[in-house]
């Protein structure tokens, strides 16, 4: 047997560390796992009381169309049903969106050091991958734009961008918007913008009714603290929607993943608990990577990426066998760990045990 030739040079995707992987390999009793940005304050009470409620029901399958959640989130989103699409995970609804909208030698512009599953998922489909550097950690919108072509289909922007956390303002993104030609579908990847605390920051969703050409995609995943349940979604024009729906796995989201999402959008409390408790890590984070002297790169999602001056690997070899798991070996970025915000006493326990690494790997 053969596989396709164009996918067989393809990485397999590497998660964080598994935590009971750590503590068997390494014969540990404890591990801090802050390598994958999950929400260290779990998910809503409401959400856990959706999820029982749900159990019952596994035998039947789950709603294919989501209509329940999408008239929820809907009207929460002040956009038409028709405008929403759900996957497992957002990754999910990248992985369509690529399948729907590119064909081999099409173009695809994206950020040179980014959520890996763009690149991942354009090479599957057989386009060509053009990536565009990072400018200080950020997108360069202007150097991207500049690279669109008549065979361009899609252009990727991850904001706030995984993994350098950093933003793209609203006053940035509505300029290139208006620059990119209609032909372009725009995915704009707001995974973590619920964390986001800052007035500049653009609401993608606002953008859709002057933007056909914009497909922006959130999460559960994340802030709503639902990452093994597997569910996201993509709003945009209702006719990209549509065409994304047309290559839509039946049943692709779970009865429980339903459920315990419209649970969440009921739990704005929750969610401004999450918010509150991230932003008093960064900043934590931030004051310790400022008095140890190492630079940070602007966080605005739940996560720092950090220059830790010595070769990644092996930092995060050395904190590893401390019980700290974070994510190393960035392409374009050799010497910087991202490391996730956890509880206070995790982020106590990490920068602890930093200083120890840093003082044992020489630089």
């Amino acid at each position: 047997m053969q596989p396709k030739s164009n996918i067989v040079h393809l990485p397999v995707y590497q998660p964080g560390k598994p935590i009971e992987d750590v503590k068997r390999e390494l014969g540990l009793s404890e591990v801090i796992k802050l390598a994958s940005n999950e929400n260290p304050n779990g998910c809503s009470e409401k959400a856990k009381a959706a999820i029982i409620e749900s159990v019952s029901n596994t035998h039947i399958y789950p709603d294919g169309a989501s209509v329940e959640l999408t008239a929820v989130l809907a009207e929460r989103l002040g956009v038409q049903p028709n405008q929403i699409i759900f996957g497992a995970g957002s990754s999910d609804i990248i992985l369509m969106t690529a399948r729907a909208f590119l064909a081999p030698g099409d173009e695809t512009i994206m950020a040179d050091e980014t959520f890996s599953q763009y690149k991942h998922n354009a090479e599957v489909e057989n386009a060509r991958i053009v990536e565009v550097p990072l400018r200080d950690g950020r997108h360069d919108l202007p150097a991207m734009l500049a690279k669109v072509t008549p065979r361009t289909k899609v252009l990727w922007v991850c904001n706030p961008n995984n993994p350098t956390g950093t933003i793209v303002s609203h006053e940035e993104l509505s300029a290139f918007l208006k620059s990119v030609p209609t032909h372009v579908l725009v995915v704009l990847d707001e995974a973590y913008g619920e964390f986001v605390n800052d007035e500049s920051y653009s609401n993608g969703v606002s953008m859709l009714n002057e933007h056909h050409n914009l497909l922006v995609l959130r999460t559960f995943s994340k802030i709503y603290g639902l990452a093994s349940l597997r569910i996201g979604y993509g709003v945009g024009h209702p006719d990209v929607v549509r065409f994304i729906n047309q290559v839509r796995e039946p049943f692709n989201t779970s009865r429980a993943a339903q459920a315990a999402a419209k649970a969440s959008l009921e739990d704005d409390g929750f969610l401004q608990t999450c918010r509150e408790n991230n932003l008093a890590g960064i900043r934590y984070l931030q004051a310790q990577f400022d008095e140890m002297g190492l630079v940070h790169f602007p966080a605005f999602g739940n996560f720092i990426m950090v220059d830790v001056k010595r070769p990644s690997p092996e930092v995060f070899d050395a904190l590893l066998r401390r019980g700290i798991i974070v994510r190393a070996r960035w392409t374009y970025y050799p010497n910087h760990i991202r490391v996730s915000v956890g509880t206070q006493a995790e982020n106590e326990k990490f920068i602890s045990a930093l200083g120890q690494v840093l003082q044992e790997v020489t630089v």
